[in-house]
């Protein structure tokens, strides 16, 4: 099915299943422990034995000599797999530096080799008698050294590295108001619940890999073509994934190696990351330098901005895209957007949720704080004053196909108690808190892919739903539910969901909040194949046949699914492709977040005392799971302001604080209130299911209304983060917060 028009009223409509907020119908099996994830499924490999990899420990240079003797005479050793046995491997296009590490090392932490023994105990033991002898080079590892040695990113953007409307420097010279500051954001771990997990089998020349992974048809030729082997003798299953947040979008080590390490010792092999090694061996959230400059007129209507982005990757790497959502959001005659990636021989930076936006506006959103104080006008104000219905690069010829960003800050404002905000910093007080509220502009660019599906009815008139899409924790399985029982009018619990497995039909994955719309599009796609296979077999014109109770109705006339389904079961398969669409308007969702924060007066310990936000994003497939989607990312988008920081170790090129113990992110006593609206909105541009993505959008600018509002309580404006007591204090010299 091509979507290639605005959607017309259709059955997602009639609003009995989607947009009702059901329980998540995989809930049971994961609070039970039922549910099957990639290390555990014994019931596939019950001989699997287990591999344990070892890292390297040196982030640029080459292993001169590796002495594996004693590993290999350790209790329990079935092998030990390295670049010297491994075999010839390709590489695949979306890992930067190479999965098995040697001789050259690229990164600390790469993997070096994988010990497999009788059990995870023995593996873990023996890879501490592995010896490696290197040969190190000088790295370059301090983004701010190498700002200056920045270019331009090469490929992979997604759209151009810079972009120029208008004359932005003439336009920032006459300003009546101008704001020129640089920001900073820390590399940052996508710590999700699930470490990185594979176990692995070969029967005879193919492979199975049951892997904690969110796009299954990617990796399937990621591992195929690092392999050599051909894509139809992998297969990939991942059913249930504990987490990901962009970490396991792409091929990793723990799935290669344990490919490599069952093909060498003839058996399943486990392998699982260690928590310590996940954010040096794996991707991370890079670091960012950004300047922003803002001119506007006295009340506050900007004529000009400008943003510009410093990040950097490995040799070959990507951008982080931070200037992305400052080209779409607010009104500017004369705009500049440049992105500058520098070489770095950290570990590979990469997507971590809503890659651009989530770290752009912790600075944009701030910046626009500091110009309504410039300009003396209300922060909510200011940004309905510079909102604007059409991409502002492009011009009015390519509109927005749905944007209510006035309605998020007003409905919001109003919800939160905004009218109760003192707009002069410092003045409100409760016992020894200061006390402030800010807030900051949510966006993200909605993504659509193409998507398929297979559907159908079996002899007692259930409705099966089969498609290669995951579910990260996000509810996929319920929202797919609930489009099947939606087209073909029956109840939820009258369809069973199988995901996550490369057998079935390609999906969008999970990713870049594209998941949701696209793979629901694609079940209403193969949903609407089956209502003809199913009218026609009832003799019914397909156009006018209604599907409801489990019947196939027109007029008086009714046939039972089960019936027409007969002893053999109906089938339809199909897929959602899109038109240019994208291109005639532009797409995205928006919100807006509000935080109280209260900030010690002795010590600078920031409290979050609630948080708010107001949200459109489209139709709302699930309520219940879309809000369980927003508060996480909220959750999120305030750990990016206060604590998350993988700290640098700059002589030696590897993050310290590798573990859960002292990477910092908030728990359920940081954040005691949250409140998520969702503002009604349909996007008939979008999807046939004239949704959007949600789950990204609550990360975007969560952060930024954090440090807003730590402003407005203390009036200290910090611009480098995470916003953490000792740069409260360091700002504040040292006394206290009064």
């Amino acid at each position: 099915m091509k979507f290639d028009s605005p959607a017309t009223t259709n059955p997602i409509d009639r609003g009995r299943v989607i947009g009702i907020p059901h329980d998540r119908i995989d809930g049971a099996a994961k609070v039970t422990g039922t549910a099957p994830y990639a290390y555990e499924r014994h019931d596939a490999a019950p001989n699997a034995v287990y591999g344990w990899i070892v890292g390297s420990a040196i982030a640029k240079g080459r292993i001169s000599a590796m002495d594996l003797r004693a590993a290999q005479a350790a209790p329990g050793v079935l092998g030990i797999v390295t670049h010297q046995n491994a075999g010839p491997l390709g590489k695949g296009d979306m890992n930067t530096a190479h999965l098995l590490g040697g001789p050259q090392i690229e990164h600390y932490e790469q993997a070096v080799a994988l010990v497999i023994a009788d059990t995870l105990e023995n593996a873990r033991d023996a890879a501490r008698l592995v010896r490696i002898d290197y040969a190190p080079d000088k790295g370059r590892f301090d983004l701010a050294a190498e700002r200056d040695r920045a270019a331009p990113p090469s490929g992979g953007f997604g759209g151009p590295a810079d972009t120029r409307v208008g004359d932005f420097d003439g336009a920032f010279a006459k300003a009546a108001v101008k704001i020129d500051q640089s920001y900073t954001t820390p590399d940052q771990s996508h710590a999700m619940l699930e470490p990185h997990a594979t176990t692995a089998s070969w029967n005879g020349d193919r492979l199975t890999l049951w892997t904690a992974n969110q796009m299954v048809a990617w990796n399937v030729g990621e591992i195929a073509t690092t392999l050599k082997i051909p894509k139809e003798n992998v297969r990939i299953v991942a059913p249930f994934i504990g987490g990901g947040f962009g970490a396991k979008l792409f091929l990793r080590a723990d799935a290669l190696l344990a490919a490599l390490g069952a093909r060498q010792v003839g058996r399943p092999v486990k392998v699982a990351l260690a928590r310590p090694q996940i954010p040096n061996n794996t991707t991370h959230r890079p670091a960012t330098i950004q300047r922003i400059r803002i001119g506007a007129d006295s009340n506050g209507v900007i004529d000009a901005i400008a943003h510009e982005v410093w990040s950097g990757d490995l040799p070959g790497g990507g951008a982080e895209t931070a200037a992305q959502q400052t080209r779409l959001l607010y009104r500017g005659a004369n705009r500049l957007t440049a992105h500058r990636l520098a070489v770095l021989d950290l570990p590979e930076g990469n997507a971590m949720r809503a890659p651009g936006e989530a770290v752009g506006l912790l600075a944009l959103e701030a910046a626009m704080d500091e110009l309504a104080e410039a300009c003396g006008v209300d922060p909510v104000e200011l940004r309905i004053r510079n909102d604007v219905q059409y991409d502002p690069e492009a011009g009015p010829q390519r509109p927005f196909s749905s944007r209510k960003l006035v309605e998020c800050l007003r409905l919001g404002a109003e919800r939160f108690g905004w009218n109760r905000r003192n707009p002069k910093p410092g003045q409100v007080r409760d016992g020894r808190w200061r006390i402030g509220m800010g807030v900051a502009t949510a966006f993200r660019n909605n993504l659509v892919m193409k998507s398929g599906a297979r559907i159908g009815v079996d002899a007692g008139g259930r409705v099966i739903v089969e498609t290669d899409m995951t579910d990260i924790g996000t509810g996929s399985y319920t929202i797919l539910a609930q489009t099947a029982a939606e087209m073909l009018g029956v109840p939820l619990d009258a369809v069973t969901v199988r995901l996550g497995d490369s057998r079935f039909p390609v999906s969008a994955g999970s990713g870049g909040q594209w998941g949701a719309n696209s793979s629901t599009a694609g079940v209403y796609a193969a949903a609407a194949a089956l209502r003809t296979k199913l009218a026609e077999k009832a003799g019914f014109p397909a156009d006018k046949a209604l599907f409801e109770d489990g019947l196939v109705r027109l007029g008086n006339q009714s046939q039972p699914l089960a019936q027409l389904a007969g002893r053999e079961g109906l089938w339809a398969e199909d897929s959602m492709d899109y038109g240019d669409l994208a291109k005639r308007y532009a797409q995205a969702t928006f919100g807006a977040h509000f935080c109280e924060v209260g900030v010690d007066i002795d010590t600078a310990e920031v409290r979050i005392r609630r948080m708010g936000g107001a949200f459109a994003a489209g139709r709302i497939l699930n309520p219940k799971s879309a809000r369980s989607q927003v508060i996480g990312a909220m959750t999120m988008g305030a750990g990016a302001a206060l604590m998350e920081e993988l700290v640098v170790d700059k002589r030696f090129g590897f993050f310290v604080n590798h573990d859960m113990a002292e990477y910092l992110v908030p728990v359920h006593a940081d954040i005691p209130e949250q409140d998520v609206l969702f503002v009604e909105e349909l996007d008939d541009k979008s999807s046939p299911m004239k949704a959007k993505g949600v789950g990204e959008l609550g990360i975007c600018g969560a952060g930024a209304a954090v440090a807003n509002a730590i402003y407005n309580a203390t009036g200290i404006r910090l611009r480098d983060y995470p916003l953490t007591i000792d740069r409260i204090l360091g700002a504040s010299s040292g006394h206290r917060v009064a």
